[in-house]
């Protein structure tokens, strides 16, 4: 498979000067150790998947460790996190050591790499590839685009969904699962997973999802969080602001990657997911994902809201940018509609922040830069996100 230019190589290079540790996170199979082994050939490898890697990682840490002079990069680090004390003394005693690590699970190894290597790390997320990294993609039509998802191995076409998505379910998720959390009933949490994906766009009620799976609202939250440790799903804050209008409290639920949603929710071919009522949703999906990845190739955390008071007044997707705020509305109509910039177009009045830029993004061709409400197509998502 050839390797796929990703965004994030400046901004990982950059931090390698300054920080003796580099720790990438994100989705199993979203090219972490293809991009090391690219931006840094000289590393040692060693990936704690191994059984009898991590038996000798397990046993003798520091002899492990010290193998080699040269930088050392050691995958999939959360199957052996004591190793993140033992780095945090070798490079305060010999600060031209370097290493990377990487991992596939978030909160559980990002709560022991703060812990050890404070001060010490630089912290890098990388989600599957974003629509601009993907040579071709304007030659594919929305509904492929959505339906394909961004997997590198699907992008690089060394794979397709119809093998990809149900493989990356049982070999990687189930087991992501089971490590996370003692999960007893395997088609409960199924049946949790597919429910989620037709929720995407929508608030988060925890509660509607106890009732139609028969278990707590506790289990679906602790739920929910083991899919976001495995980069399964994101929830979208909403806007907050010291004013007395009344806003909705509860987040919004997106996948990580269409191409995953569209399997879950039973689409599949493009020609299927022109005609579901989900296209809308997914395709909100997709310019959400968009955004975060524009934030975290540039080291960025995740700032993303979305607005929507008791009103009824609602704007898909905000952007906090040089202590401003833009709104996003999403349509995937390919048709150009005025009342879709009713609501973004009073983001100034819907704020308590300084407002700056209002967008309508969708899947038409007509485009307009110049009035307030700035109409634009998918394709042109680096005229917002700025990489």
């Amino acid at each position: 498979m050839n390797y796929l230019e990703r965004q994030i190589s400046q901004t990982i290079l950059e931090a390698a000067r300054y920080f003796p540790v580099i720790c990438i996170t994100g989705p199993r199979q979203s090219g972490k150790s293809t991009l090391v082994r690219h931006l840094f050939p000289k590393y040692i490898q060693f990936t704690l998947e191994d059984l009898d890697v991590r038996a000798y990682a397990h046993t003798d840490p520091v002899a492990f460790l010290n193998q080699t002079d040269k930088g050392m990069f050691l995958d999939e680090i959360q199957n052996v996190p004591e190793l993140l004390s033992y780095i945090q003394g070798i490079v305060d005693q010999h600060p031209e050591k370097k290493f990377i690590i990487s991992g596939s699970s978030n909160f559980s190894m990002m709560k022991e790499v703060t812990q050890s290597l404070a001060g010490r790390v630089g912290v890098f997320e990388l989600l599957p590839m974003s629509y601009q990294e993907v040579a071709g993609m304007e030659n594919k039509s929305l509904d492929e685009m959505l339906f394909s998802g961004f997997y590198p191995v699907i992008c690089a076409g060394a794979n397709v969904p119809k093998f990809f998505y149900p493989s990356y379910i049982k070999t990687y998720l189930e087991r992501d699962v089971r490590q996370i959390a003692n999960i007893r009933d395997m088609m409960q949490f199924h049946s949790f997973l597919k429910l989620c994906a037709t929720r995407i766009g929508s608030v988060w009620v925890a509660s509607e999802l106890a009732a139609e799976i028969g278990v707590s609202v506790n289990t679906i939250n602790a739920w929910l969080s083991v899919l976001q440790t495995a980069y399964v799903v994101e929830l979208l804050r909403p806007y907050h602001a010291n004013t007395s209008r009344r806003y909705i409290k509860s987040p919004k639920i997106y996948f990580c990657d269409t191409g995953l949603a569209c399997n879950l929710l039973g689409i599949e071919s493009p020609e299927q997911l022109a005609r579901d009522k989900m296209r809308g949703n997914l395709f909100e999906n997709f310019i959400v994902n968009e955004a975060l990845k524009a934030r975290y190739n540039q080291g960025k955390d995740n700032n993303l809201l979305y607005y929507r008071d008791s009103n009824q007044n609602e704007i898909d997707l905000l952007l906090t940018r040089n202590g401003c705020i833009d709104g996003i509305e999403i349509k995937s109509s390919m048709t150009w509609h005025q009342d879709f910039q009713k609501t973004v177009s009073k983001l100034d009045k819907l704020v308590k922040e300084p407002a700056d830029r209002k967008f309508v993004v969708y899947a038409g061709d007509m485009e307009n830069e110049t009035a307030e409400v700035k109409i634009l197509n998918y394709r042109h998502l680096d005229k917002i996100f700025q990489v």
